[in-house]
């Protein structure tokens, strides 16, 4: 017989029996307090009772960890789960900023099919925490977006991609190109999402959910091997300029 499957939301009094373990001081007034705080968000049933989730207590453990192993107040608790909620790590030290995952522009090689099912929108900087994290200055920033490199997403956030596309102009930057110079990426990368689109539009028409699935993983395997061809075209047309 298999295991039932974890229940999708908890009663306060069975989120209480899970804590109890590593927080034998926690009580429903606690946690009841903590919610009032703002820390923790539950769902409520239409006759008012709470529903919690798995993230509910996974905020929970990370609450009365911070407040048992680190003494630190909720108002900087609260701060560190915002910036978790954005994708970014809490600051490291007190007193300092929340910091981007450095996985997130550490990736070495050419991009596979499993890079491109991340969701980038998990990841939401400032326009001054993404200028930090790029490398860049605003003015810098402005040029790329001016050109279509970078478009903020609604509520003036920027994604995991706008990051790792700001961060590789700044890094083209000290070869002596410019955003201006970079507009052809842009056509040629708007050209291969066309291509994508007219190879799933087909599979997304359809209304059941295999074909969506399937579409989703089409789409995935195209944008990797468009990256791999296009580095490979690159690379092939570089090597007379090379001698080789």
């Amino acid at each position: 017989m298999t295991a039932p499957a974890p229940r999708a939301f908890m009663s306060i009094g069975e989120v209480l029996s899970q804590l109890r373990a590593d927080f034998p001081d926690v009580t429903i007034s606690k946690i009841r307090f903590l919610e009032a705080e703002g820390l923790i968000e539950p769902e409520r049933t239409a006759s008012g009772y709470r529903k919690f989730s798995r993230d509910d207590v996974s905020r929970l453990r990370y609450v009365l960890s911070a407040q048992r192993d680190h003494y630190l107040p909720l108002r900087v608790i609260k701060q560190h789960l915002e910036a978790i909620d954005r994708g970014l790590e809490p600051p490291a030290t007190p007193g300092g900023g929340p910091q981007v995952p450095r996985a997130l522009v550490a990736a070495e090689g050419l991009p596979g099919p499993e890079a491109f099912a991340r969701e980038p929108s998990e990841l939401r900087l400032s326009r001054d925490e993404l200028v930090d994290a790029a490398g860049l200055d605003s003015d810098q920033l402005a040029q790329i977006e001016q050109f279509g490199l970078i478009t903020a997403r609604p509520g003036g956030y920027y994604d995991g991609d706008a990051l790792v596309i700001a961060k590789t102009v700044a890094e083209m930057g000290r070869f002596g190109l410019e955003p201006r110079h970079l507009r052809s990426f842009r056509a040629a990368a708007d050209r291969e999402v066309g291509l994508v689109e007219q190879v799933v539009s087909p599979l997304v028409r359809q209304r059941n959910p295999e074909a969506r699935g399937r579409a989703e993983e089409v789409a995935r395997e195209l944008a990797a091997l468009s990256v791999k061809l296009h580095a490979t075209l690159v690379r092939a047309g570089l090597q007379p300029q090379l001698g080789r």
